[in-house]
């Protein structure tokens, strides 16, 4: 455990590497796909940042002939919780414009779930779940909904499905489906790690394997959220900061008496190589070069916490977008293709196939 080498189990499980394909319920078959256009990356089109982007344009063309309904507030000072608001009343232009930008805004994201599956990896997806912060708000769930809309009309079967576990929970809970399930038995919960590049949450999962042997019924019991961005820290402040929200934690479970098992589950931006270094894609990381060969997340947390509960610390990492659509694992089970994408900072997506499925099962 110590040297993060793979594990395996006498029943021949899947080995736990980092950034692994192989994982106990599915196997990942594309993660952090970089498709481009002429513009770029076609992820950037359907982002948070894309979503204002287009509400933002709407108030500029609306402007040329009358004035804007929204005022003269900033479009990035408004709040999702704001933006909803304006769609209460339906009959005002300020809700007709928000309308506006999700309806373009939509568009934009099923022409790229469109590209996406034309990508072998993800051909013959029979569903994507949908998450990451956008999704946490009425405007999201109405341009996901518009989303599906748009795919039907094109012919593509496919249903989107809204991430069931609130975007900050599911970043958690997904950690357990990085683990095989004989590691936990006999232990209440996991540590978990979900690190962005506005802020970095860390919680107790617990797994509720007496209710549920699949980890449907896991929930995240406590957590601590820093919101980075405020700070800028250094990466080495970053570090130090995390392991105190993790030493707090386990200073709660311990408390609580919880039996925490050794293992810290840590989703992250970018390419995870499998000796837990981070190959690319973690530029907007707190910091430094977290791509650093000089630097290695999982050994530094283990360095610092080098044992949970008088046993060895285990930590496992793998990509945050996979580790948000792995919380999803127990609601897929009748199907054996589908993804998962992330509306955030970025456009997070992953493509899984089911090691086993209900229809398999039934045969």
């Amino acid at each position: 455990m110590g040297n993060q080498k793979a594990r395996r189990n006498t029943d021949n499980d899947a080995p736990v590497i980092h950034g692994a394909e192989d994982l106990p319920m599915v196997t990942v078959s594309s993660y952090n796909l970089e498709l481009r256009n002429r513009q770029g990356f076609i992820g950037d089109r359907a982002n948070k940042a894309a979503f204002r982007e287009t509400l933002d344009a709407w108030r500029m063309r609306i402007r040329k002939g009358g004035d804007d309904p929204l005022g003269e507030v900033p479009t990035d000072t408004l709040s999702k919780k704001e933006i909803d608001a304006l769609l209460k009343d339906g009959e005002t232009e300020a809700a007709a414009l928000v309308r506006a930008a999700v309806d373009d805004f939509a568009a934009e994201l099923a022409d790229v779930l469109m590209r996406y599956l034309r990508e072998d990896a993800w051909k013959g997806t029979e569903r994507i779940a949908v998450g990451g912060g956008f999704k946490d708000s009425k405007t999201g769930l109405m341009a996901i909904a518009r989303a599906q809309l748009l795919l039907k009309a094109e012919g593509v079967k496919v249903r989107l499905s809204p991430i069931a576990h609130h975007p900050d929970e599911a970043g958690l809970i997904g950690a357990v489906h990085l683990i095989p399930a004989w590691m936990l038995k006999g232990h209440d919960a996991i540590l978990a790690v979900d690190i962005g590049g506005t802020n970095i949450r860390a919680g107790v999962v617990k797994l509720n394997l007496d209710d549920a042997e699949d980890f449907s019924k896991a929930n995240v019991w406590k957590s601590e959220l820093w919101r980075h961005a405020d700070d800028e820290p250094k990466r080495t402040a970053t570090i130090e900061y995390l392991v105190r929200m993790i030493e707090t934690l386990i200073g709660k479970a311990k408390k609580a008496k919880l039996a925490l098992a050794p293992v810290i589950g840590i989703g992250c931006p970018g390419i995870i190589a499998a000796d837990g270094s981070i190959a690319r894609g973690g530029q907007n990381l707190p910091g430094g070069n977290w791509e650093s060969t000089h630097f290695n997340l999982p050994e530094a947390l283990r360095t610092e916490i080098p044992d949970i509960g008088g046993q060895p610390t285990f930590v496992i990492m793998h990509n945050d977008a996979v580790v948000q659509g792995l919380s999803e694992v127990p609601r897929m089970t009748d199907i054996k293709t589908w993804a998962a994408v992330t509306i955030g900072t970025g456009l997070g997506n992953v493509s899984f196939v089911n090691k086993i499925d209900k229809k398999s099962r039934t045969k």
